[in-house]
């Protein structure tokens, strides 16, 4: 009896490990296979800011945040009104901007500036807003590009003149505003570079006799990065008139170029900071679109450089 229940319980003890050893092999059959996890789309950022020289970008601040930026351009480098007795345009300034741009919402930043102006055109207020429609996405065919719209008001406040033949000759508070529409389309291909178009309407509500208030243009933007932190930076605007409102204003002495910029942006821990060269006088878009009159064939182009720097305003409290 007593050799009977010994043997049995040598069977069932052998049964029992080989169910462990057994339960064993799936767990690690299990644990061998891969894992698939699924891959993270993490969003592209085309531009490291929201201006390069002449051209908005299709980049927007977070919520809760504030740019400060600043943008100057000085004189004629060479030309007429250039070289060393001017110190190469540096003892001037053609136009200045202080900017304040804000993130309302993830996608929706309002912009709020003070503007020099240039020529005729003086006391410049903006109020605009960019809106980001798309964001291009890494790995992801499916959204192989970032939209964003633009949209601004700006208001002259200086002096009416009493000259019906100059731009500030005001006889209402309509004729001080202009406005611009603009969509950018941008993409950033790899580490190689980043091109943007952005087509643009501009609508002036008092022009010179000859001159035409609405205006279509085209604007490229082109980013490449060179070496560490330096970047190289371009941008190009087209404009699109009529040959007899060009003759026009060429008849009354006012030649028009294509506004061209060219320059280095530096990449530093809270700012971004740009040093370029351009043609162009005035650094809204209400004015170069229509008024670029300066050209780099005559030496009449300058320095100009846009420091950033970003403060934390508030939090987004439906952020994780």
């Amino acid at each position: 009896m007593r050799k009977t229940l010994f043997f049995f319980f040598i069977l069932v003890g052998l049964k029992a490990v080989s169910q462990v050893d057994s339960t064993s092999t799936i767990l690690m059959n299990e644990l061998d296979k891969k894992v698939i996890v699924p891959e993270v789309k993490k969003s592209s950022p085309v531009f490291y800011a929201q201006r390069l020289i002449n051209a908005n970008t299709v980049e927007v601040l977070p919520t809760g945040r504030l740019e400060f930026k600043v943008v100057h351009l000085f004189g004629d480098v060479a030309g007429d009104f250039g070289g060393i007795k001017n110190a190469f345009g540096l003892d001037n300034s053609t136009d200045i901007k202080i900017a304040f741009l804000l993130g309302l919402t993830k996608n929706l930043n309002l912009i709020v500036s003070r503007n020099k102006g240039n020529g005729s055109v003086l006391q410049l207020w903006e109020l605009g807003f960019k809106y980001k429609i798309l964001q291009q996405m890494e790995n992801d065919p499916a959204h192989p590009l970032s939209l964003a719209v633009f949209a601004n008001a700006v208001v002259s406040s200086q002096k009416a003149s009493t000259d019906p033949v100059r731009e500030n000759f005001y006889t209402a508070f309509s004729d001080r505003q202009s406005h611009v529409i603009q969509l950018m389309v941008a993409r950033k291909f790899g580490n190689l570079f980043s091109f943007q178009l952005s087509p643009t309407y501009v609508h002036t509500n008092h022009v010179v006799p000859g001159d035409v208030k609405n205006i279509l243009a085209l604007g490229l933007a082109l980013r490449v990065p060179i070496y560490k932190k330096f970047v190289f930076i371009a941008d190009y605007f087209h404009s699109f008139r009529s040959q007899n409102s060009t003759d026009a204003l060429r008849s009354q002495g006012i030649g028009l170029y294509d506004a061209l910029g060219v320059g280095l942006e530096l990449v530093t821990p809270g700012h971004v900071f740009h040093v370029n060269f351009t043609n162009t006088t005035s650094i809204l878009e209400n004015r170069f679109i229509p008024r670029t009159t300066t050209s780099w064939g005559k030496g009449e182009y300058r320095w100009g450089f846009t420091v950033s720097r970003d403060f934390i305003l508030f939090k987004n409290k439906r952020k994780k």
